[in-house]
């Protein structure tokens, strides 16, 4: 039996301001990790679903970069407003947040 159902990880990384990238820390990454802690913790599943802050996911121009795993859903452009939406939608109900998944193939799972 594995400790957590789902892990969510949360891009922090920080690039220099004019970056062409740009990075996730500057769109908002900290505001979406607290209150997605806060929320998982407030409803009791913060011993099922880990969420995590992370390095560099390699995906800042989409940021702020969520992914969920074990599913491997890459979420781009997520804000604080997003956050109950995914907890409801995807962790709860198991059906992801299609309008956030990011559309790029390297994103999206190979079935």
């Amino acid at each position: 039996m594995s400790r957590f159902e789902k892990h969510i990880f949360i891009c922090q990384n920080k690039r220099e301001e004019n970056h062409p990238r740009g990075s996730c820390l500057a769109k908002g990454s900290n505001e979406v990790t607290e209150l997605l802690k806060k929320r998982l913790k407030e409803l009791g599943l913060n011993s099922k679903v880990r969420a995590n802050s992370s390095g560099c996911l390699d995906a800042c121009e989409f940021g702020t970069t969520v992914v969920v795993y074990p599913e491997q859903i890459w979420y781009g452009g997520v804000t604080k407003d997003d956050v109950e939406e995914i907890i409801q939608s995807h962790i709860v109900g198991n059906n992801p947040v299609d309008r956030l998944i990011i559309q790029d193939k390297r994103f999206l799972k190979n079935d």
